[in-house]
Order: structure tokens, then C-alpha cells, then sequence
């Protein structure tokens, strides 16, 4: 299967019109906390590994998606770029996630080797943003959610 690919402006779109469709940021919390789309979800898809602190997969990923989030649900999905949120939808879509669209350019553009925007992110493309975390949409709270459910 394929991964539908829109842009930040075609994703905004779709949020407005769609009051039930749901941005899921797979950045870090501290880079969801600093900026991201207005009303984004929070799941992280990698995270720091506490040892190596090289980037890891995210063992919680996949739970928390599906214990928040509808397997029919207009999902898009985005992180800093697009490179993490096509992991993302590629790690839902295999898990029977039919409505997961990956946001290419992410919250911040993707850049060529010289720093140059190649693909224009969220925030250049001047879209609506806030920061911190929300009580409901950040990964704390989905993360409790998920555990709940399993006790």
C-alpha cells in the first residue's frame, strides 16, 4: 500500500473542513512543546534511547496510536521534516490504519546538504501554531490513556 502524501497547505485544509480529522505530531515532546500545529496530538515515534542517546523506535508507538485513535480516522501525520512522520504512517498503515497521510515538509521544511527549504514546512507556509502541551493532546496524557485501557 501506498502513503497518500499532502502538503502543509492541502493539511490544513482538510483540518478545516474535517472537524473530526486529527494531526498527530511523531516529533519528541520537547520539540512538540516548543511549537506545533494548533491542536496536534503528541506521540513521538522514536525517542532518545537513555543510554546511547542515539534515536530509537518508539515501543509505546503503536499502542498509544491505537488506543487513541480510530482505525477509520483521518489521520495526518507529521514531524520535523517528513522522514519520521513516513516511518509513522508506514508503521500505522501496516497495524490497518487506512487514513493515515503523511505531511511532507513537516512542522519545519525539509532542507537539501546546503540548508536550503526544498519542501516548505508548516510554519513557513504560515500556517496556525502554539506551543506547550495541552492536558489532553500531549503524549503524557495519551500515554495514560493507553495504560489505562490495558488495566
Amino acid at each position: 500500500m501506498s502513503i497518500k502524501q499532502i502538503t502543509p497547505q492541502d493539511a490544513f485544509k482538510i483540518l478545516e473542513a474535517n472537524a473530526k480529522a486529527i494531526y498527530l505530531d511523531v516529533r519528541t515532546v520537547s520539540e512538540y512543546v516548543a511549537g506545533h500545529p494548533t491542536a496536534a496530538m503528541n506521540v513521538p515515534v522514536v525517542m532518545p534511547n537513555t543510554t546511547s542517546g542515539q534515536m530509537a523506535p518508539n515501543p509505546e508507538f503503536l499502542p498509544v496510536v491505537e488506543a487513541n485513535f480510530a482505525k477509520a480516522d483521518c489521520i495526518i501525520v507529521g514531524c520535523m521534516s517528513g522522514m519520521r512522520s513516513q516511518f509513522a504512517v508506514d508503521l500505522m498503515q501496516k497495524a490497518g490504519y487506512q487514513n493515515a497521510i503523511n505531511m511532507q515538509g513537516g512542522f519545519g521544511g525539509a532542507r537539501d546538504p546546503m540548508g536550503r527549504v526544498v519542501t516548505q514546512g508548516w510554519l513557513d507556509a504560515g500556517l496556525p501554531v502554539e506551543s506547550g502541551e495541552s492536558a489532553l493532546r500531549s503524549y503524557d496524557a495519551l500515554l495514560r490513556k493507553s495504560r489505562a485501557q490495558k488495566a
